[in-house]
């Protein structure tokens, strides 16, 4: 099988949806097919890491296009960065041969679109692989306005690359839900968690002591935010419990990753002069075990909203360690569907945005009771989502073509072509 993976975030890359495809990505070329991939030759995150044009990479071949780099202080900053990538990609594509599979990510919104429009003219099969929900995602953060011009463009767009797939693949049932309610036929859809990285990710006991010792962390008690800091997953609430907490001297929380809204949580430490607040950098992810066995209690955020639009998927490898976890977000979600099974349920609190008492006292008592204490429940969980179960489930429904289809060579006609839409 001849496969083109498009997202624009890839090895070496940090973000989940390039560990994510990556993982993909060598499970294809571990299992005998070709793989190319387009992506950026930008760090998600820091648009300061470069990565080569070109490059050859366990079997892979990888073709990173350049982009503009404004930054994302704006939402038109942002745009233009989306766009520029779109629009280089669009280049490169038009130059390539077709391919058996094409699959898509959600990185930058509307390349889904790109892919559907490559496999219409040049034949093979689309996947669509939903990591987040566009224009509903910025419908739900008060970006876009349901009924403007853009959203309508946008949700159009979306609907064409839904349609025009052979398998939609979503990441929990309340998305799943919500293609449905679009006019998704059930059959299309599939559901596939976002794996654990449990071949890298285990609870580390040497690296718990030692990046506790690196930060200054040894006698606390660590309560982390590890990955995404987006609006998408409001961290105020958490914010306000440090505050709560900061006479406290053995709580310190860890504020791990990256994200648009990782400054505002350095603005409210030095606003507030908060010492209990301790911002890092997104880890790779060979030491990201070590970092989330140092926390004695993992978070978990999800905006009021966002149901069916995103997943945070950091839930999978806090199971993997084994972590307490706090969850703020609504109550239906993927988060409560897993912490809800778990046997001691003092090591798992589901709360709403705002309620900041609760978070605080939960936070205080665990601190009296819970360091260093592990959920054997949660670590026999997380079997269920690891990459050993997941990722050949993802690899089957791509290889899901007969042998007919792979040898045949699907001509588009010029009628074809030109009625794409």
């Amino acid at each position: 099988m001849n496969v083109l993976l498009l997202n624009q975030c890839f090895y070496p890359d940090v973000v989940s949806t390039a560990q994510h495809l990556t993982d993909l990505a060598v499970g294809l070329a571990e299992s005998g097919h070709r793989v190319t991939v387009i992506a950026s030759d930008r760090g998600y995150d820091n648009s300061a890491n470069r990565f080569p044009r070109r490059e050859t990479w366990k079997g892979i071949n990888i073709i990173r296009i350049p982009s503009l780099a404004l930054g994302k202080s704006s939402r038109l900053r942002r745009a233009l960065n989306f766009a520029s990538f779109l629009a280089i990609c669009s280049s490169r594509l038009l130059f390539l041969p077709r391919f058996d599979v094409v699959v898509a990510l959600t990185s930058p919104p509307l390349i889904s679109l790109l892919g559907a429009l490559f496999v219409r003219v040049k034949g093979g099969k689309f996947f669509f692989w939903v990591m987040d929900l566009n224009p509903d995602e910025a419908i739900a953060a008060g970006w876009l306005q349901r009924d403007s011009l853009p959203a309508k463009f946008l949700s159009y767009c979306l609907g064409y690359s839904l349609r025009h797939s052979e398998k939609v693949i979503v990441l929990d049932r309340f998305m799943k839900q919500r293609l449905i309610e679009k006019g998704i036929a059930e059959e299309k859809l599939a559901v596939i968690a976002p794996w654990s990285h449990s071949d890298a990710v285990t609870y580390d006991s040497q690296g718990r002591l030692a990046f506790r010792s690196q930060h200054g962390l040894a006698e606390k008690f660590v309560v982390m935010y590890s990955g995404n800091h987006s609006p998408c997953h409001p961290l105020d609430t958490l914010l306000a419990a440090a505050l709560k907490l900061s006479t406290r001297p053995n709580v310190a929380f860890c504020f791990v990753g990256g994200g648009s809204e990782q400054e505002k949580v350095k603005a409210y430490a030095q606003h507030h002069r908060l010492t209990n607040i301790l911002i890092l950098p997104y880890q790779p992810l060979d030491q990201l075990g070590a970092s989330l066995s140092a926390a004695d209690l993992q978070v978990v955020v999800m905006g009021d909203g966002f149901m069916g639009i995103v997943h945070p998927c950091k839930i999978y490898n806090i199971l993997e360690i084994g972590a307490p976890v706090l969850y703020i977000g609504p109550a239906n979600s993927h988060v409560v569907d897993l912490v809800s099974q778990l046997e001691d349920s003092e090591l798992a609190c589901s709360v709403r945005h705002g309620d900041i008492e609760t978070v605080a006292e939960y936070l205080a008592d665990a601190a009296d009771k819970m360091r260093g204490r592990r959920s054997s429940a949660a670590m026999a969980m997380s079997s269920h989502f690891s990459k050993t179960n997941l990722l050949p489930q993802m690899i089957g429904i791509l290889g899901s073509i007969s042998k007919s289809a792979l040898s045949t060579n699907e001509v588009v006609s010029e009628t074809a072509a030109q009625s794409l839409f």
